[in-house]
């Protein structure tokens, strides 16, 4: 289920960037502080018939942001990826789901920090998981929330 207020969210993460567009990804789910993304397995095959590992890598890149956008004020700050790591654990042959979700504490300590300073560092571990579901990859992450500049313009 997508809340209401996530909608236009939705869907610039799923259609906005070209490059994730053409994965397919869908988000499933998004609501406060929680978000459950999946990447098909159509369209994301390698050579030898498992899905790519640029898109197991793109699925747990994008839930950063995807989770930045479902817990904090992105009217008023942006999320980069600062530095993301992916490990593969067995060959994905079905479509991969994530899920993240972040505290209320932790929200309210990266918030005052991004207030503070300007920009804080958000840190999530992510098991990207098949059908079974057995973890297929897991996806340790840095994320920088940041004040968005003057002039900015959110894109939804």
């Amino acid at each position: 289920m997508i809340d209401e207020k996530f909608r236009k969210v939705v869907a610039y993460n799923e259609n906005g960037i070209e490059g994730i567009r053409r994965t397919g990804v869908k988000i499933l789910e998004m609501r406060d502080r929680y978000v459950k993304l999946m990447m098909p397995l159509k369209g994301n095959v390698n050579h030898v018939n498992i899905m790519y590992a640029g898109s197991l890598f793109s699925l747990g890149e994008m839930t950063g942001g995807v989770i930045f956008f479902a817990a904090f004020d992105y009217m008023n700050y942006h999320i980069v990826a600062k530095e993301v790591n992916i490990r593969f654990r067995r060959p994905a042959v079905t479509d991969v789901t994530v899920t993240a979700e972040i505290s209320e504490e932790a929200v309210r300590n990266i918030a005052e920090e991004m207030t503070e300073k300007g920009k804080a560092d958000i840190i999530l571990d992510l098991e990207l998981k098949d059908a079974k579901p057995e973890v297929v990859a897991l996806v340790h992450g840095v994320w920088q929330g940041t004040r968005n500049p003057e002039g900015f313009i959110v894109p939804w």
